[in-house]
């Protein structure tokens, strides 16, 4: 049986309040396609997005802020983050 490798994030997660803000973190290719696919995980109307370029240019640093009901939909938001080619969750 293999580890969920969620776990931790879970553990952290369930100790605080819910609903709240949660701020996820990701790193992409710079590339238009990838960066679309990463806001698109997010409500365009409620979220706060923010884009940064790295020094290179070659990847692209998004934050978004956005009021989570509870951990299950945080850890399903990462779940459908990882199914975007070259992305790296912080």
């Amino acid at each position: 049986m293999s580890k969920d490798p969620y776990e931790g994030l879970r553990t952290q997660l369930e100790d605080r309040d819910w609903p709240a803000v949660f701020l996820f973190k990701f790193i992409v290719p710079a590339d238009n396609q990838k960066i679309a696919e990463v806001e698109a995980l997010f409500d365009s109307k409620v979220a706060q997005i923010e884009l940064r370029p790295s020094k290179t240019g070659k990847f692209v640093s998004v934050s978004a802020k956005e009021m989570m009901l509870d951990v299950d939909s945080i850890i399903d938001r990462y779940k459908k983050a990882t199914k975007i080619e070259g992305l790296m969750a912080l």
